[in-house]
């Protein structure tokens, strides 16, 4: 039998137009696939790369619904993976590593949203909760992998609250939703019900490998905000004292007693000079 001419390509170039078939099935391609690489034992070159690109597709949802359980579980498999197939058409990987992989998919649907252009008070609540929840779990798979203070000594309980400063795999967020609460009823195999908006203020963060979310009033917020700007504590508390209205001998006494050992054994703080 007679062998099938193929085109003659550099290597460079036929690695080039396998990916891009790859990100990019539907893409037009001016030279047929059939012309350039050999068939298999039993079907042609286009349908031996159809298997790739279906391959490569299922793994990359995969590796997003991994990413996402959450939101995986709010929307159903079927239409999270519509989401999923939109999501890769406009921001295809662009990482050597499939970690990067969904750090865009909360601006993406908050960008391509259908009533992104009303007031917010006529925008769909769905999907106000879905890009919280995004945000949260992007979050957390971002913590997961960040810098942090593993190896370390962790401060005393007794540490002095100048000694004290964030710990830097640490993270303050807002959400008009509770989607932390969410989150954690679904890992542990619970069926919640789509909640209602609400507010609501956390601290995520990473110690000894195990990372671990901590609601937090908007008093509490605001005084973290402060040292994650660089504040001192005792300037903090200050400012807190002056915010609420209240005595600073009664905001100071707050932190020592209530506060302040609480968050240390959680492992909010590191030593200033760590």
């Amino acid at each position: 039998m007679r062998r099938p001419e193929v085109t003659t390509v550099s290597l460079d170039s036929l690695q080039h137009r396998f990916l891009n078939a790859l990100l990019d099935p539907a893409a037009p391609n001016s030279h047929s696939i059939n012309d350039t690489l050999l068939p298999g034992a039993n079907i042609n070159a286009s349908a031996c790369l159809a298997i790739y690109q279906r391959s490569y597709i299922l793994r990359l949802r995969q590796c997003l619904s991994e990413q996402f359980p959450a939101t995986h579980y709010a929307l159903g498999a079927d239409v999270f993976n519509d989401f999923a197939d939109c999501y890769l058409e406009a921001c295809p990987s662009n990482s050597y590593t499939l970690y990067d992989l969904g750090n865009r998919f909360s601006a993406w649907l908050e960008d391509t949203r259908p009533d992104r252009d009303l007031p917010d008070d006529q925008r769909e609540d769905w999907i106000d909760f879905m890009v919280d929840l995004t945000r949260y779990e992007c979050e957390l798979f971002r913590l997961f992998d960040a810098p942090g203070h593993e190896g370390s000594e962790w401060p005393e309980l007794t540490a002095p609250d100048d000694a004290l400063v964030l710990q830097p795999c640490l993270t303050i967020a807002t959400y008009g939703y509770p989607v932390a609460w969410y989150y954690h009823e679904i890992r542990a195999g619970r069926t919640p019900d789509f909640p209602p908006k609400m507010l609501s203020h956390a601290v995520i963060l990473r110690r000894d490998f195990q990372t671990a979310t901590f609601p937090v009033t908007p008093v509490q917020f605001r005084f973290l905000e402060m040292l994650r700007d660089g504040n001192k504590i005792s300037h903090a508390l200050d400012a807190i004292a002056h915010w609420t209205a209240k005595s600073l001998e009664l905001v100071a006494h707050s932190w020592q007693t209530e506060v302040k050992k609480a968050w240390i054994v959680a492992g909010f703080f590191i030593g200033k000079n760590e």
